[in-house]
């Protein structure tokens, strides 16, 4: 099994990736620290938004936090944009011979959804915050943000069932390779 001894599944195509690649690995990884990141810190935008939507101004620190905010969600989507571009070059490691066929199916409708909201997410709020759109800024905080949540955890549940339950050892291939 490729995932854990390094080795291809007979009938593997040889020119098909055992483990994602460095420089995917590399951006998997500042991804999620700066999903997370925005994710776990919203408070600057969110203080910057209640003032505007109280006095119509906002501190030069309140502008500052919410500049942060919005410098790492244009990071995210420029990482994601670059993430797509290797995955489409690169290609990725196969699913695990011990994965169900629902959740390899599973698996690819996540994989799609994730990567559409960590597209949508940075856009729409680009929009709201630079573009003054607050019924998008809506949408992106409080219909976009539930949503990533649980196609995270989902994602994490995910991982664990196959480190722990299937015994695939996916965790390495994005991980060490």
């Amino acid at each position: 099994m490729a995932g854990i001894t390094g080795f291809r599944d007979k009938g593997a195509d040889p020119l098909q990736p055992i483990s994602f690649s460095v420089p995917q690995r590399v951006l998997h990884w500042l991804t999620a620290a700066l999903v997370f990141f925005n994710l776990l810190l919203p408070d600057g935008m969110n203080e910057w938004h209640r003032s505007m939507r109280r006095t119509g101004s906002a501190s030069a620190d309140q502008i500052a936090s919410a500049n942060i905010h919005s410098y790492v969600g244009i990071a995210i989507l420029l990482l994601v944009i670059l993430r797509l571009v290797l995955r489409f070059y690169q290609g990725t490691p196969p699913a695990p011979s011990k994965e169900p066929a629902i959740f390899q199916w599973a698996a690819k409708v996540a994989h799609v959804v994730l990567y559409l909201l960590l597209l949508a997410m940075p856009v729409t709020g680009v929009a709201a915050y630079y573009l003054g759109y607050e019924s998008i800024g809506g949408i992106h905080a409080d219909i976009l943000k539930v949503v990533l949540w649980a196609v995270l955890a989902a994602h994490v549940l995910g991982v664990f069932v196959h480190q722990f339950y299937w015994k695939t050892n996916v965790l390495r291939r994005m991980t060490v390779g």
